[in-house]
């Protein structure tokens, strides 16, 4: 029995085929647009609040940073202070005067909302980090939170952000983790499990970052 492939079928390999095009031009023009990719530096390094720390880990070699060092087989410098608002770690960027980085990944903003700073003035910080890091010649992953449990605010700031000063990024690293015992071992600090989920989501991009 011969098979024919009808007018209809040609149509929907078709367009499967464009679909498959397009995701793999979209994927690799949105690396080449990665401001500093490919990079000259040498160290990555997680810069942020106590999501970067660990806090809620049973150890600190279950927070999601170690889990991603172990899976590039590279070394993370974690640069994490616990209750670091945008402000506070602003002030500290000078920090990354000891290394050469060469991938910058940037966690903040959870303490500006519990703290109610402007939004205007958290991601106003976030910029200056981001233009500081990128001067350095390393690309920035920059790494999102919600604003709000009911309506994201900060969202779209993020994703504006990440557009115009075209860092790599990941979306509400959090998602589906808050109020879920599973994941989390407090009111705002993933446990084993959460951070788990939270390196799965960063190191396809991170790993992408790196090559």
């Amino acid at each position: 029995m011969q098979f024919q492939l009808t007018k209809t079928t040609w149509y929907v390999v078709g367009i499967i085929i464009a679909v498959v095009i397009l995701f793999f031009a979209y994927s690799f023009l949105k690396k080449e647009n990665v401001k500093n990719y490919p990079s000259s530096g040498t160290d990555i390094v997680a810069f942020g609040d106590s999501l970067i720390v660990g806090v809620g880990a049973s150890e600190s070699s279950s927070s999601f940073i170690s889990l991603l060092s172990r899976r590039i087989g590279k070394p993370i410098i974690n640069l994490g202070v616990s209750g670091n608002t945008t402000s506070d770690a602003l002030s500290r960027i000078d920090e990354l005067d000891k290394y050469n980085p060469k991938v910058v990944v940037v966690l903040l903003g959870g303490n500006d909302h519990l703290q109610r700073v402007p939004i205007a003035e958290t991601f106003s910080n976030l910029t200056k980090i981001i233009k500081n890091i990128q001067d350095r010649g390393a690309i920035v992953l920059l790494l999102g939170v919600r604003g709000n449990l009911l309506g994201d605010k900060f969202k779209p700031e993020f994703e504006q952000l990440s557009d115009e000063y075209e860092t790599a990024y990941v979306e509400d690293v959090l998602s589906g983790l808050f109020g879920n015992s599973t994941y989390m071992s407090d009111a705002v600090h993933p446990n084993d499990a959460g951070y788990q989920k939270i390196a799965d989501r960063v190191y396809p991009i991170l790993s992408g970052l790196l090559k």
